[in-house]
């Protein structure tokens, strides 16, 4: 659960609520056009928000349209760093962030500033030993789990991408299921995640699953359902009506 004591350490945070759920240690891109985030970003480049850190928290709705309480959005997020801001001549921006680490939002002004702004505390995972009392078998567990999860990746790879190949990383960088043994188990199961597409309410169930060799169990189910869910939609022939003249000799309609 979250930790909501009176004495939890609270600071302020620009928030940015978003129809996406944003993992510590994975990238985010955002295309910044509405004025308030134009200022927000502006903010985070003069220093003005120190550290280049504000919140991302996911809407509860993608019908809504305004966010002016904490009902409107999930109460744990990710703070995000901006790493790179390029200008475009209107006005927006592109920019490349990278979420760092979760927080618990408390509160929300809508006054302060142009942009949201929150009251915040930070959440950590517990501790890997703190989910067996035998130190060496929960290191062996997440040794044993990383691999399942590995291999689940893999699987979920090939069936997505059947025509490209494994996504492979370039030379000076690492995919997730090639990453070594050694990767901490935390950072393992984001950086997974992150890699797939997940429905927003899972990802952010593993965004407050604060026990991290069951976030990487859960990783591992998420990957091996979608992977067969993805199989099985390739194996489902086209419907009659979808054929060329409704001879079965034609393709499948593009979804796009």
């Amino acid at each position: 659960m979250a930790d909501t004591r009176p004495d939890a350490p609270r600071a302020t945070l620009p928030l940015f609520p978003l129809q996406t759920v944003l993992l510590p240690g994975t990238p985010l891109p955002l295309h910044i056009f509405e004025p308030r985030y134009r200022q927000l970003t502006a903010d985070l480049l003069t220093g003005t928000v120190p550290d280049r850190l504000f919140g991302v928290v996911a809407l509860r709705s993608p019908l809504l349209r305004e966010v002016d309480e904490l009902d409107h959005v999930h109460t744990i997020g990710c703070t995000a760093r901006l790493d790179e801001a390029t200008p475009l001549p209107d006005g927006r921006y592109d920019l490349t962030t990278t979420g760092v680490r979760r927080f618990v939002l408390h509160e929300i002004d809508t006054r302060a500033a142009p942009y949201l702004v929150g009251t915040v505390s930070h959440l950590d995972d517990l501790p890997l030993a703190g989910e067996s009392d035998d130190v060496d078998g929960a290191l062996e567990a997440a040794s044993r789990l990383g691999d399942l999860a590995r291999a689940a990746h893999r699987r979920y790879c090939d069936v997505v991408w059947p025509d490209e190949g494994r996504r492979a990383a370039s030379p000076d960088t690492e995919s997730p299921d090639t990453a070594s043994p050694d990767t901490d188990p935390a950072a393992l199961s984001y950086r997974l995640a992150a890699d797939c597409r997940l429905p927003l309410s899972d990802r952010q169930a593993l965004l407050e699953q604060r026990a991290p060799l069951r976030r990487l169990r859960e990783v591992c189910r998420l990957l091996n359902r979608e992977a067969g869910f993805r199989s099985l939609l390739r194996a489902i022939p086209a419907s009659l009506p979808d054929m060329n003249d409704g001879t079965g000799t034609g393709t499948m309609a593009s979804p796009n």
